[in-house]
């Protein structure tokens, strides 16, 4: 008989994220990466790279562990 874990009621359950987090995620990432490597300029968020990264790796994880995102 299985554990209660490894049937994935555990509160740590992972799920896909919704596809709007994603690809939320996904343009602040190519935008950051068009700031540093293309030389773009976006009010706000050039300069502040490492930021816009860490925002957009923080809401993807966040869509991974909670229902409502």
């Amino acid at each position: 008989m299985p554990s209660e874990a490894a049937k994935g009621s555990g509160s740590m359950a992972l799920k896909a994220p919704g596809i709007l987090t994603f690809v939320v995620s996904i343009v602040l990432v190519v935008t950051v990466l068009m700031i540093k490597f293309a030389g773009a300029h976006v009010p706000g968020l050039t300069g502040h790279e490492f930021w816009g990264l860490l925002v957009a790796w923080l809401l993807l994880a966040s869509g991974s562990l909670f229902r409502a995102l």
